[in-house]
């Protein structure tokens, strides 16, 4: 069974996609980028302060899919500059606590100049 997951707490897809997908048990998210959910605007200058962004986003995507982040079993990260990979981590640290499996990797660049975007995979028990 296939269940599209949309939250007016996380921003809305810029693009024809949703912000998450449910098949059977398993969540898989759309990457999300440091846009403020009310504005629509990115927030934050630093990729510390993207990634506080980001996460907050994503907590609430797999709020409406009834996850936290202890389900999340997979993340893949984007950074636009590999240079932030220790602000980075330092904030999804806080968020991720469970040890999931992770790539990061640097992109040549991110939709709407973001400096970081990340994505999960889920697992709802």
């Amino acid at each position: 069974m296939l269940n599209k997951i949309n939250t007016p707490n996380a921003p809305a897809a810029i693009g024809p996609y949703s912000q998450a997908v449910q098949v059977g048990n398993m969540l898989y998210s759309s990457g999300q980028i440091a846009l403020d959910p009310a504005t629509g605007a990115l927030k934050g200058i630093t990729a510390a302060e993207q990634t506080e962004q980001v996460m907050k986003n994503l907590a609430a995507v797999l709020e409406a899919a009834g996850c936290t982040f202890e389900n999340v079993v997979k993340t893949t990260c984007f950074l636009a500059d590999i240079g932030d990979f220790a602000a980075f981590n330092e904030v999804y640290g806080n968020y991720i606590t469970s040890a999931p499996a992770r790539s990061c990797v640097a992109v040549k660049a991110l939709p709407k100049g973001a400096l970081v975007e990340v994505e999960v995979i889920a697992v709802k028990e």
